[in-house]
């Protein structure tokens, strides 16, 4: 039976470095709590997103779990296809999948990195969203080739998944909004960046938009923005600065930056007051403030990624937002 705090806009984010045996109650642990979702990653290096989602999904009884994200360049469109049908059926109503360009210097050091990301992605998701529906394929694309391929009527879901593009370029956005159902911002997600990325996605019918943000509660506001420090430490790079240009501190950020030795250094630098505007953190009212602004923005799906040494302790607090 669903809780009746169940938050279907709230998920988590599965950690990616979480040890085997935690996995599974981690899960179990998110849905016992009323978090609407749990989102798994595909990091090169780490662990499979199917993978992931399978084991999560046959642990766990409502909790919707979303694949974020499959990059297109490293799995031909009709077995991942297989892969998202597969999972669909079995669990119905309770999968999303993004697809994305993946990391480009992931995706070069496996030599899969498109000439034109973009055109790959666009073909990907249109052929995908046609496998799914058990329509026969045929493509000659620049990248997509197929040729009369189709799903068995026994292995087609009967809910179709949303297919989401994890993307945050302003030409990716735009391709969201065209071709995706919704889109997948990594975090830092301030409602400055969300606002940016809808207006570049423009899409012309219903288009979710899923944010991750580094999120800490506590009753001690101080103590939950410097555990949310930590995961900031990256934020200063080149791959983000499409989040923080929006943002009204953005000079001042990279100006911070280029004067740190390491990344380390930059998120130990950093004012409390950019903590705050970067990652959901503070107190359990400050945080429902902070998500209640994410969704005046357009977020339709807040994706919090919990922090510490103790990523299952951390749901517990985590969950004094939901049900407000």
């Amino acid at each position: 039976m669903r809780s009746p705090a169940t938050d279907r806009t709230v998920g988590v984010l599965l950690p990616r470095d979480l040890p085997a045996d935690r996995i599974l109650p981690y899960a179990r642990r998110a849905e016992e709590l009323g978090f609407g979702a749990l989102w798994v990653v595909e990091d090169l290096g780490f662990r499979g997103g199917v993978a992931q989602a399978a084991a999560v999904l046959a642990s766990t009884d409502r909790i919707r779990v979303g694949i974020g994200l499959l990059p297109a360049g490293a799995r031909n469109v009709a077995f991942a296809a297989l892969e998202i049908a597969s999972l669909a059926q079995l669990f119905p109503g309770r999968v999303d999948v993004a697809v994305g360009h993946g990391m480009p210097a992931w995706m070069r050091s496996v030599g899969q990195w498109p000439r034109s990301p973009l055109t790959l992605l666009r073909e990907y998701v249109d052929a995908l969203r046609a496998l799914l529906r058990g329509e026969l394929t045929q493509r000659r694309g620049q990248y997509v080739h197929l040729d009369g391929v189709q799903l068995d009527p026994s292995a087609l879901p009967d809910v179709v998944p949303d297919i989401l593009a994890g993307v945050r370029g302003p030409k990716s956005l735009a391709l969201s909004g065209e071709v995706a159902d919704g889109t997948v911002l990594a975090e830092p997600v301030a409602p400055e960046y969300a606002r940016a990325a809808l207006g570049h996605i423009a899409a012309g019918r219903p288009h979710r938009l899923v944010a991750y943000n580094i999120a800490s509660v506590d009753a001690d506001p101080l103590a939950a923005l410097a555990a949310a420090r930590p995961g900031l430490e990256w934020i200063g790079e080149p791959d983000w600065h499409a989040h923080i240009a929006p943002l009204p501190f953005a000079d001042e950020l990279v100006a911070l930056r280029s004067g740190c030795a390491s990344r380390d250094e930059f998120a130990r630098r950093m004012p409390d007051d950019w903590i705050a505007r970067l990652a959901v953190a503070g107190s359990p009212e400050e945080a429902r403030a902070r998500l209640d602004g994410l969704r005046a923005a357009g977020v339709t799906d807040i994706v919090l990624a919990p922090v510490g040494p103790d990523p299952v302790g951390a749901l517990e607090s985590l969950a004094t937002v939901l049900g407000a």
